[in-house]
């Protein structure tokens, strides 16, 4: 019986399940580093199934980074993948490739209740554009603009690398610690995995402290259970989220509302409620009060990049 593929896959992981019109199937996340390249993974997640190669007729991966041409180069792993290449290899039908938060922001027009967490409550605008932010292994950006007959368009960007926002003298001094180190600054230098442990090594040296923790999750665990100098990098980590959702919503005028996605955010879900990410979303002098209405939310379905693939694939789309 012939069966379709999606996929979602970052610079750690790289979730695969099947897909046969009704829902996903069989998820299964296997490490990017354990694969030279995607055809390979996808092979041993067949193999895995017991499913046949000659069976798959459809594949629609989701792909961290921009998704242009031929040849895609993944932005924070060392996969590369060829869509003829990788579509011959299969014997695909379609191929499609988009990006990875596009797909995370399709994902979000099938979440179920009970599938988020109201970080701030407000009256979302039906009509108008809707932003989908999220740190991992980088920090991933889309956007979801309605169309009149009551479907979507999904806008996919690279809005994780625009310059680290600065509101403050401390998060200047911070700044400057990070861009002895690393040179240009952007957002997604301290909002990720790595950005978070970058920050925590930049705040022990701001405050003269040792470092001690060696990891982002060392950093996380730390911070939770009380440490000053991870807990101040945590919250830190919040606020300059705040920050750059608040700016990306004033930009796209996301009056539909925010969606914090991404699997990091809520391994932290009760210490992000409790942090300053408000206060830097909402700060925004002039235009303060055009951004408190916004409805804002913490994604903590499982799989939504997977189902954002999905629906690309029931609309044959590429992005």
């Amino acid at each position: 019986m012939k069966f379709s593929l999606v996929g979602d896959i970052g610079g750690t992981n790289a979730r695969l399940a099947l897909w046969r019109g009704q829902g996903l199937e069989a998820v299964q996340v296997l490490q990017t580093a354990d694969f030279p390249e995607p055809v390979q993974a996808v092979r041993a997640y067949l193999q895995e199934q017991n499913l046949l190669v000659e069976d798959l007729e459809k594949v629609c991966l989701a792909c961290a980074g921009p998704v242009q041409g031929d040849e895609f180069h993944f932005t924070n792993n060392h996969w590369r993948l060829s869509r003829s290449a990788f579509a011959q290899e299969l014997d695909l039908k379609r191929l499609l490739l988009i990006n990875d938060f596009a797909a995370m922001a399709l994902g979000m027009t099938r979440l179920q209740q009970g599938e988020w967490i109201d970080v701030c409550k407000g009256e979302a605008e039906l009509d108008r554009p809707r932003l989908v932010i999220g740190p991992g292994t980088g920090l991933g950006v889309a956007s979801l603009v309605p169309k009149l007959d009551g479907g979507w368009i999904v806008l996919p960007g690279e809005g994780g690398h625009v310059s680290l926002p600065i509101g403050s003298s401390r998060e200047a001094a911070l700044w400057e610690v990070l861009h002895r180190h690393i040179g240009h600054v952007e957002a997604e230098s301290v909002l990720c995995g790595k950005g978070l442990l970058r920050l925590y090594q930049a705040i022990c040296e701001l405050d003269r402290f040792t470092p001690h923790l060696q990891t982002p999750a060392d950093v996380t665990t730390a911070a939770l259970a009380g440490d000053t100098c991870a807990a101040g990098a945590l919250g830190q980590f919040c606020v300059w989220l705040g920050r750059v959702a608040g700016d990306s919503a004033l930009t796209l005028g996301a009056r539909g509302g925010v969606y914090l996605a991404g699997g990091m955010l809520p391994r932290f879900a009760d210490f992000l409620m409790t942090s300053g990410f408000l206060q830097g979303f909402h700060d925004k002098g002039q235009m303060t009060a055009y951004v408190e209405g916004i409805p804002v939310q913490l994604v903590t379905a499982k799989y939504p990049g997977l189902e954002g693939a999905c629906v690309a694939l029931e609309l044959d789309m590429d992005t």
